[in-house]
């Protein structure tokens, strides 16, 4: 039987469940990845169960998420990390060695490997052909410790990709005109298969570019065939023994199809404030635009930051825009500095930054009130850039670039000049980025790490207020944000709860706080909980007292979370039911554990509004135990 790349890879490590499109199969797990923002829990997760030593063939440990050190608590955590590291067996990537995808891509990346990682654009590792997933951190934790990835088998829709790409358009163009047609709902279920002849002319980081970005769509990952341009990167990085040619079967099935003329592709962009909210250039330019940032996991390849040094030799950006450099790795940042491109940024007014994430998750470089940042980064959720009412646009490095200059949104082609022909050197300076396990030690925690709360089973009995009710699409930006105000008590979860939905409604955490002892409900739209993969966003309502969340869809990775940490996920049945809830109205749900034990539904009564709804609890054998026992950590050590 002819397979698609995706049944390839996911067979050979399938050790539960068969591969039938929504039905729960459980994978073995090559190799993990954690960053600091989610990584501390990780590391507390896998302390509460003990584990001795990483079972997994390789575990890697990354600081590029909370690198500003403008106190104690993220420097401490980042002893913490290594002291974890050298404790559990796993690799440890330092401050400045840059963001976790592409150094894993430079460093660990394997064709037929699976990785697990703590972090929804883990997706990025897709581009050379591993079936790679993002996830919530206890997720990963067990994977650490050698248990089985569980995840509904997705659907898979083959993307053929023909033609070149035209002059000035890049790959960033690529997945926002896929993210055009399908919005950030489009990927949900669904594995995003590339292939075909305009593969010839994509580098292995133009595929990083795209598959980083299969998680705005919300799929569970993308794939692309390993195939020469593997092999001419892993080659690149001194690895070309881990390369293996792996491609889709010719004329095997998908579920679902599409194709994509490449020459036919003009430059994009994603205007405030979601990714699939994308337009033409052309039809944004002239808006005066105070920030142009290039860099992050989503454009992290050299050629998004030669190109641009190649655009701007000799020439200066506007007096009023910040542009702002965020090398993705060390070893960019050495190439860019060997090969010239990093002198013509700076003399052309660039702001240098370390690598790392930086601004991509509020991390520093917060824009302007009020005026427009133009980021070659993932995401534009509304406050994610750390200013609150933020005008964020996503566009490719040469409209960045263009528009840095012009100081105003620029169509690149309008610029009047030959598009840079950018070649890929062939050596790079292969520096030691990521170290190995050490000596196993003790772990070192400082005054703001405090262990893992402990969470009761799940009650007979569930009587609260809803003190949220939310719309479509809210983000995990939004229940708990990022930031350098909030992510430095990412391992203190008591001090993180504060900033639960506070980007919403200020007021939540002292209404749910008064409710954190009998209980409180949340009530979500469509895909509630899209975005980042951090688990912090269900354990800071679960630590506040929420019992519940009932929403009309969710967002994969969420969802997961919420039942890792004893949260009973509902799915109304009807529209009617989600609007007829006030924000206030007390929910009942009587004999609850009896109704999950049996499936199907939940019965729920609103007292407030005197009315009942029956409403969906499809939960795994797996799901229902973790509930069940109060979170997934509970099920384990029991």
């Amino acid at each position: 039987m002819k397979k698609n790349l995706a049944e390839k890879l996911i067979y050979p490590h399938l050790v539960s469940g068969n591969m039938t499109p929504g039905e729960e199969i459980g994978l073995k797990i090559d190799q993990t990845l954690t960053q600091d923002a989610t990584g501390t829990m990780v590391m507390l997760e896998l302390e509460a169960m003990g584990l001795k030593k990483a079972k997994t063939e390789i575990s890697c440990q990354y600081v590029d998420h909370n690198i500003i050190q403008s106190d104690f608590k993220n420097p401490d955590d980042h002893l913490f990390l290594w002291s974890a590291a050298q404790k559990f067996g796993i690799h440890f990537s330092k401050a400045g060695n840059g963001v976790s995808h592409p150094v894993h891509m430079e460093r660990f990346g394997k064709p037929g490997k699976t990785l697990l990682g703590s972090d929804s654009h883990t997706c990025a590792a897709g581009s050379l052909g591993m079936l790679a997933i993002g996830a919530g951190g206890l997720e990963v934790a067990l994977a650490i410790a050698g248990e089985p990835f569980y995840v509904k088998m997705p659907t898979v829709m083959g993307i053929e990709l023909k033609g070149k790409l035209p002059d000035w358009v890049s790959a960033k163009d690529v997945i926002l005109e896929v993210l055009r047609r399908y919005d950030v709902t489009g990927g949900v279920g669904k594995i995003l298969e590339y292939y075909g002849p305009g593969l010839e002319h994509l580098s292995a980081m133009d595929r990083h570019v795209i598959a980083n970005m299969g998680a705005e769509l919300g799929a569970t990952t993308s794939l692309f065939p390993s195939d020469q341009e593997t092999k001419r990167f892993l080659k690149l990085q001194g690895r070309e023994g881990d390369w293996s040619e792996l491609k889709a079967d010719s004329g095997c099935n998908y579920d679902h199809h599409d194709a994509i003329d490449l020459s036919k592709l003009e430059p994009l962009i994603a205007a405030p404030s979601s990714p699939g909210n994308v337009v033409y250039v052309r039809d944004v330019a002239g808006k005066p635009i105070f920030q142009s940032m290039i860099g992050s996991s989503a454009n992290p390849g050299l050629r998004d930051f030669a190109v641009p040094a190649m655009v701007l030799k000799g020439k200066k950006t506007q007096d009023h825009v910040s542009f702002d450099i965020n090398p993705s790795s060390r070893q960019v940042l050495q190439t860019l500095t060997e090969e010239g491109y990093l002198a013509d940024l700076i003399q052309s007014g660039a702001r240098i930054h370390q690598a790392g994430c930086n601004g991509c998750i509020g991390m520093g470089q917060a824009p302007a009130s009020g005026k427009i940042s133009l980021r070659t980064n993932p995401r534009n959720f509304p406050g994610r850039s750390g200013t609150k009412e933020d005008q964020v646009y996503l566009c490719s490095p040469e409209t960045a670039v263009a528009s840095a200059m012009t100081g105003k949104i620029t169509d690149p082609r309008d610029l009047g000049m030959p598009y840079p022909k950018f070649k890929e050197p062939e050596h790079v300076s292969l520096l030691n980025e990521v170290a190995p396990p050490g000596e196993p030690q003790e772990l070192i925690m400082g005054p703001n790490i405090k262990p893992l709360p402990k969470f009761a089973p799940l009650p007979t009995h569930i009587q609260g207020p809803v003190l949220m009710k939310a719309g479509n699409n809210v983000s995990t930006d939004e229940i708990l944000p990022a930031g350098n105000f909030a992510l430095p008590f990412r391992s203190n979860i008591p001090a993180i709860s504060r900033f639960t939905f506070s980007q919403v409604d200020p007021t939540y955490y002292k209404r749910a706080l008064s409710h954190q002892k009998e209980g409180s409900l949340i009530v979500g739209g469509n895909n509630y909980g899209q975005g980042s993969s951090r688990e912090h966003a269900a354990i800071t309502p679960r630590y506040l007292g929420v019992k519940a969340v009932i929403a009309l869809s969710y967002a994969r990775i969420h969802r997961k979370n919420l039942i890792n940490f004893g949260i009973l996920p509902l799915k109304f049945t009807s529209i009617q039911d989600y609007t007829s809830i006030d924000q206030g109205d007390v929910i009942e749900i009587k004999d609850v554990k009896r109704q999950v034990k049996e499936g199907g539904f939940v019965v729920v009564r609103n007292q407030t509004q005197k009315t009942t709804f029956k409403t969906e609890c499809a939960l795994s054998e797996r799901e229902r135990r973790a509930i069940l026992a109060g979170g997934l950590i509970n099920l384990t050590l029991q």
